[in-house]
């Protein structure tokens, strides 16, 4: 019997569909066939498609099962495990399942993403068999830190928390401040709707993060370092917890690190879900047990930042990229990417694509191979219609931009921001001004309150977008929103309230004629938003199957059970769509306009 390991996805969203109950299938079907010495069942961290989770990859076999249930687990051993047939139903893309023969994969240029799906990232030993911890080996005794910094700064590396400002540059400021002590920070506020990247890399890899936190703090001059996570990440808490104390006790943090004169050591702090808190002056006030409010600037963290002092703040997807600059060169990441967006950036594909979940590219790689290569385009046979990228700070690109490269500057000449990752695609079945409405509504609730342009402004921008989708906004009140976005770009205080307005600017610039539609025509054309629609019973399609009538709240269905057409009451109905959920038929229809 040759001897096989069993990499299975437990990440937040494989263990949310069933993977620990696979596992635990798994372990008691090979310890009913005497297998338990030779196949060996290993927890890994986000393999990417999330839509298909769970998922197990057979090593060295190189065999993806995706969807698998505990059921399946008797099967899988019996059939792969003793007879080495692999169980094709659950194989992907049989019958060459081999990664590189995936588009998913095939694609994809995986440098942060590498561990994760491959090793255990509760056993620090697997870690460093991966080269791990070399490069902070090799930055401590053979390099200065300004070498370091250099290095960093030859590579082209920008913050990938969405600013995308130079990584070296900001070093070099925190190394030339004056003040002691000095502190690195690891932004792991992940706030955004759709977004999961930084989730998946602590829950994946965590000793990464740490190895790149302490290589900036040597080349900065800090001795501490703190984790701002999301207490929302109760899976990548544990795994970084389990992290620090592994490093710590092979003295990979803590004091004379390599038996130098360097000292470093990292505490975690649990964000409470203030969105605000991913702006570096607000998180850092957090920390300090203030109110997460964010200050002018300047000073600047790197001067002046946590308790006062000289701070160095990146965010998890930027401190994860720094071991493999140290460990390669900077030209070596220089070479990946555009002009001026260098190595490769990691995306969370949301919304109505067919392959949901984390993928790793190239910087410059189009909106189209993002979407239609690696997410397998929109499912069901429906039209793409947008693209909402940079969460809630970003905006909406229509079809005819498909062709743009995902870069800092391209994107924004178009309306959007790369951000953190977060891309959530949008078919035809979506209604424009209710996107712009969702993601107004998800600011104003997390405005801080602070600056009045953002706490006032995306309130009235958020009356007037509830009004314009209840079919009462008018021309006049669309010119109003636009000015009160550009006031609120311009005249807020922190980055929150200056992107807010984006996704509803970005939606006027593409798509005015779905406003007008429900200003002039009262309808809402994706038949989303509930005041501008009606439902109707097509009379050659009802059934008479009496499942709308039973599911309607107010009684605005009426018909006799097998005696065909029902109909619908619009004076009674409240436009719930109970009725068009519940029938198997097609017979209830959305029609656009406000009727009744």
């Amino acid at each position: 019997m040759r001897r096989l390991s069993v990499l299975l996805c437990s990440g937040t969203a494989c263990q949310s569909s069933g993977a620990l109950a696979v596992k635990q299938a798994l372990v008691e079907a090979i310890t009913a066939q005497g297998l338990s010495d030779e196949i060996q069942i290993v927890e890994t961290g986000c393999m990417g498609p999330c839509e298909l989770g769970p998922i197990l990859l057979i090593y060295p076999d190189g065999v993806h099962y995706v969807r698998v249930k505990p059921a399946d687990a008797q099967e899988i051993v019996s059939e792969h495990f003793l007879k080495g047939r692999p169980v094709r139903r659950l194989v992907w893309s049989a019958p060459a399942p081999e990664p590189r023969t995936i588009p998913f994969f095939a694609r994809q240029k995986k440098i942060v993403l590498g561990n994760c799906g491959q090793i255990n990232p509760e056993k620090i030993e697997e870690y460093i068999a991966q080269g791990g911890y070399e490069a902070l080996a090799k930055a401590l005794t053979r390099m200065t830190p300004e070498e370091v910094i250099a290095e960093i700064t030859r590579s082209g590396l920008r913050g990938r928390g969405g600013a995308g400002f130079p990584t070296g540059k900001k070093w070099q400021a925190v190394r030339e401040a004056k003040g002691h002590p000095k502190y690195v920070i690891c932004n792991a506020d992940e706030g955004d709707p759709g977004a999961f990247m930084d989730r998946a890399i602590l829950e994946g890899d965590p000793h990464s993060v740490l190895e790149g936190m302490a290589i900036a703090a040597y080349a900065v001059g800090a001795e501490k370092g703190y984790i701002y996570v999301r207490a929302e990440y109760p899976l990548a808490v544990k795994r970084l917890e389990v992290a620090i104390a592994q490093a710590r006790k092979l003295g990979l943090l803590g004091p004379r690190l390599f038996d130098t004169d360097f000292s470093f050591d990292v505490e975690l702090r649990m964000g409470a879900g203030a969105f605000v808190c991913g702006e570096e002056t607000a998180l850092i006030a957090s920390i300090e047990g203030k109110r997460g409010e964010p200050r002018p600037r300047p000073p600047y963290p790197a001067t002046s930042g946590l308790f006062g002092k000289p701070t160095l703040i990146n965010n998890v997807e930027t401190f994860a990229n720094v071991r493999h600059v140290i460990l390669n060169g900077g030209d070596w990441l220089a070479q990946m990417g555009t002009a001026t967006s260098k190595g490769t950036k990691v995306f969370a594909l949301a919304g109505q694509v067919k392959n949901t979940g984390l993928v790793e590219v190239p910087m410059g790689i189009t909106l189209r191979e993002l979407i239609f290569d690696l997410g397998g385009g929109v499912p069901q046979g429906r039209k793409f219609k947008a693209v909402q990228i940079g969460g809630p700070s970003g905006g909406c690109l229509p079809e005819s931009l498909l062709d743009v490269p995902i870069d800092y500057e391209s994107l924004k000449d178009y309306g959007a921001i790369m951000g953190s990752g977060g891309v959530i695609v949008l078919d035809s079945s979506s209604c424009m001004v209710n996107v712009a409405k969702f993601f107004l509504e998800f600011i104003a609730d997390e405005s801080c309150g602070k600056c009045v342009p953002c706490r006032v402004g995306t309130r009235l921008m958020l009356q007037l977008l509830e009004k314009i989708a209840r079919g009462e906004g008018t021309e006049e009140d669309l010119a109003e929103l636009e000015r009160l976005a550009h006031f609120v770009k311009d005249a807020s205080l922190c980055g929150l309230g200056q992107t807010a307005p984006n996704p509803v600017l970005s939606t006027l610039r593409y798509f005015r004629d779905e406003y007008l539609a429900h200003i002039r025509d009262k309808a809402c054309p994706a038949g989303v938003c509930p005041d501008l629609i009606h439902y109707v019973i097509d009379p050659d399609l009802c059934r008479a199957c009496d499942l709308c009538r039973r599911a309607c709240p107010t009684g605005a269905v009426e018909g006799q059970p097998g005696v065909p057409p029902y109909r619908i009451w619009l004076e009674k109905c409240i436009r719930c769509g109970a009725c068009f959920e519940a029938c198997p038929f097609g017979a209830v229809q959305k029609r656009p306009g406000r009727k009744g």
